[in-house]
């Protein structure tokens, strides 16, 4: 006889299984998951430890190739491009310039931009020198410069330079209106053909460029200004040979370290150490000591005094 439906054996579930309705009749019960905004911080921290990790390997492992012979990525180069034009736009808006139309504007821009630019631009007919040809990134011409920049984004270009380019920033060795006649013959260069260029540099023969800052002019020495002399420190390449608190420049030791200058009673090894002094060494350090390997600089007298400033601040 077969037993009836009632006392038919009951047959234990298996541990580790449930019955089949059950299992699809809830599966979000049994699913462990974790919150969106866990996932997202997981991801980014993932990310971000993968990329820290990629850039220790490249940096401390050698593995990134700076020689000049080995030029960045297009998408890399695009992109500090643009960065750099937005940089100088945001920057520039609020410069006025002057009237660029003078000719003897013109006849000193001609002269600076022989004198200066030349070299590592070129201009029409005439290519730039060999050095600038190896230079990463390569300097642009500029024959059309100022179909695509303005006025007076062009002179904030001339003042300010552009960091790691190569571009310096002539602010502390061009007068502010040399600085604006290279502008106004920059306006001029699309306009130029090798002829018209020839012309033009035959008209400002005999011109000087002269190379000495925008306060050389100003009449009186002003009182020392720390702050511009913290920037001057840089612009004068003194962090070539120096290191100097507060002005960012690879370690460097062929000559004494400028840190606690202001506490030290000799400076030049026999000179007291007082401002006039320090502007007098900072001006012309080999009439002081003929000995010296610390070169000429050609430091304006403004800018001696702003530099014996901050220099003065370092205790």
């Amino acid at each position: 006889m077969r037993p009836a439906a009632d006392d038919a054996p009951t047959v234990p579930p298996v541990r580790g299984r449930e019955p089949e309705g059950e299992r699809n009749a809830a599966p979000s019960e049994h699913r462990s998951s974790l919150a969106p905004w866990k996932v997202v911080a997981l991801t980014l921290a993932v990310l971000a430890g993968g990329g820290a990790l990629f850039g220790a390997v490249m940096v401390y492992g050698g593995l990134y190739n700076v020689a000049a012979t080995a030029s960045h990525l297009q998408p890399t180069y695009s992109l500090l491009e643009t960065a750099m034009a937005r940089s100088v736009r945001l920057r520039a808006r609020t410069i006025e310039p002057p009237p660029l139309e003078q000719p003897e504007l013109l006849q000193r821009g001609a002269a600076c931009f022989r004198d200066h630019c030349v070299q590592c631009h070129g201009a029409p007919g005439v290519a730039p020198a060999d050095f600038s040809r190896s230079m990463q990134p390569v300097p642009v011409s500029l024959i059309d410069a100022a179909r695509h920049w303005r006025a007076r984004e062009l002179y904030w270009v001339t003042r300010e330079g552009i960091k790691m380019s190569g571009m310096p920033a002539w602010e502390y060795h061009l007068s502010e209106r040399e600085m604006w006649a290279v502008v106004a013959f920059l306006t001029r260069l699309p306009t130029l053909t090798p002829q018209g260029y020839e012309e033009r540099m035959a008209a400002a023969d005999g011109e000087q460029c002269r190379v000495g800052g925008a306060h050389e002019a100003l009449g009186p020495v002003l009182v020392g200004n720390a702050e511009r002399g913290r920037l001057a420190m840089r612009e004068y390449a003194c962090i070539s040979c120096h290191s100097i608190p507060g002005v960012t420049g690879a370690p460097v030791r062929i000559g004494p370290p400028l840190g606690g200058l202001a506490g030290r009673q000799w400076i030049a090894g026999g000179l007291p150490n007082t401002t006039s002094n320090l502007v007098a060494w900072l001006r012309d350090p080999q009439r002081i000591d003929p000995e010296t390997a610390m070169p000429d600089m050609g430091v304006t007298a403004q800018h001696a005094h702003d530099m014996a400033a901050y220099l003065q601040t370092l205790r």
